[in-house]
C-alpha cells in the first residue's frame, strides 16, 4: 500500500522540505547509479510510455486506456504492460477473467477491460513474454499485437520507450518541485526532461505551468485533456451522494461527481490503492443508510472489492456503485498525429 503525498509537497517549499532536500539529492543520486547499471531490453514491437514526473497517480491510467482506445480505432493492436500495484503477484502473466484485484492489482484489471494486460515487475520480462505469446499465438486475445503501451514506468530502465507522453494535474504540477522525499519528484526534472516526448495535462489551474515552459522551451507538445465518463451519468442526481475513493488525488474524483449532478452529502478519502476493511465497510454503510444516500465510488476501488461472501466488504460493492472516468482529449488529431509519427517512426528502423 502507497501512503498519500504530504500536503506540504505542494507548498512552497518550507522548513521541513529543506531538512528533507539533501535526502531527495541522495535519491536522485541512487537512482542515476542504478540505471547505469541496467542495459535496457528493446522490444520488437513499439512501445508508449504513459508516465509522471511525480510520484503517486495523475491519470495515467484512463489515459493509457483513451490511448489505446484511440490506436484501435486506427487499425493498431495494443497490449498493456504494467506493474499491478497493490497486488501479490510480480509476473510477468496476463491478466486472464477471474483474476482479482488482490492478485494482480486494481488497475489491470480495468485496463484488461480495454485490451489484453501483462503484469510485470520487470518490464523487460513483461514486453518478452508478450512477445513469445504474439510469436506463438498461444493466446488469441494477444496474438498479432502491434504495439504496448506501458502504464507507468517511464523511470524504470529495463525497457526502451519509443514515445514517452507525461500526464500532470492542472491543480498540482510539480507541487515544490523538490525530489522526494523533500518533494513529489521522482528525480530532478532536468534529468527527466530529456526522455519525454510530450505533455498532457489533466483539468483547469494554472500549477502546472513551469512544466509547460519547461516542454515549450524545447520544442515539445503540449496538449490537454479533461475528466468525463463512459456513460449516462444522470443517475447520480437521484438520491444525495457520499463519495469514497482510495486514490492518489480523490478532491478529482468528487469534483467530477459534483460536475455530473451528484449532490455530494459526504466523502471519505483513503491511501492510493486502500484495501477496505471490514469496519470502514461497515461505517460507510452505516453513514448511507442514515443519510439515506447512494454510495459511489472509483472504478479502482470497487474492483479492489470481494463478490458476495457475506462480509460487510461484499455488501459495500454491492451497495455502492461506481463512476466510469475516462479522458477526453481537446485534441485527439493531434495526439494521434504524434501517437502514429512515432510507431511509424520506430517501424522504419
Amino acid at each position: 500500500m502507497r501512503l498519500d503525498a504530504p500536503f506540504w509537497w505542494y507548498r512552497k517549499p518550507g522548513a521541513l522540505a529543506s531538512v528533507l532536500a539533501p535526502l531527495g539529492h541522495l535519491y536522485g543520486t541512487l537512482a542515476r547509479a542504478k540505471a547505469t547499471l541496467i542495459e535496457p531490453y528493446r522490444s520488437r514491437l513499439p512501445v508508449i510510455c504513459i508516465g509522471n514526473f511525480t510520484t503517486g497517480g495523475g491519470g495515467k491510467t484512463p489515459t493509457a486506456i483513451a490511448i489505446a482506445e484511440l490506436l484501435k480505432g486506427h487499425g493498431e493492436r495494443p497490449v498493456f504492460l504494467t506493474r499491478g500495484y497493490g497486488g501479490k503477484s510480480e509476473g510477468p502473466l496476463l491478466v486472464e477473467k477471474g483474476k482479482t484485484a488482490e492478485e494482480v492489482g486494481d488497475e489491470p484489471l480495468l485496463l484488461a477491460k480495454h485490451a489484453p494486460t501483462t503484469v510485470s515487475a520487470d518490464r523487460a520480462e513483461g514486453a518478452k513474454l508478450i512477445e513469445r505469446r504474439d510469436t506463438t499465438g498461444a493466446d488469441a486475445s494477444v496474438s498479432n499485437a502491434s504495439v504496448i503501451i506501458m502504464d507507468d514506468g517511464f523511470q524504470n530502465p529495463q525497457l526502451v520507450k519509443d514515445f514517452s507522453l507525461i500526464v500532470a494535474d492542472s491543480g498540482l504540477g510539480l507541487g515544490n518541485g523538490l525530489v522526494m522525499p523533500a518533494g513529489p519528484l521522482r528525480t530532478p526534472l532536468d534529468e527527466q526532461m530529456p526522455h519525454a516526448d510530450a505533455l498532457l495535462l489533466i483539468g483547469e489551474g494554472d500549477k502546472a505551468a513551469p512544466l509547460v515552459k519547461a516542454f515549450e522551451a524545447q520544442g515539445k507538445p503540449v496538449l490537454k485533456a479533461r475528466m468525463a465518463t463512459w456513460a449516462d451519468s444522470r443517475w447520480l442526481g437521484v438520491l444525495p451522494v457520499i463519495g469514497f475513493a482510495g486514490i492518489a488525488n480523490p478532491k478529482n474524483f468528487y469534483s467530477t461527481l459534483t460536475v455530473h449532478g451528484a449532490r455530494l452529502v459526504a466523502t471519505r478519502s483513503f491511501p492510493d490503492h486502500h484495501r477496505y476493511t471490514e469496519r470502514q465497510a461497515a461505517r460507510l454503510l452505516k453513514h448511507a443508510r442514515e443519510e439515506n444516500a447512494m454510495l459511489v465510488t472509483t472504478e479502482k476501488d470497487w474492483v479492489r472489492l470481494p463478490e458476495d461472501d457475506g462480509t460487510a466488504l461484499s455488501e459495500l460493492k454491492f451497495r455502492s456503485r461506481p463512476l466510469p472516468i475516462a479522458i477526453e482529449f481537446a485534441d485527439a488529431a493531434a495526439l494521434k498525429e504524434l501517437l502514429m509519427t512515432a510507431l511509424k517512426k520506430r517501424r522504419a528502423s
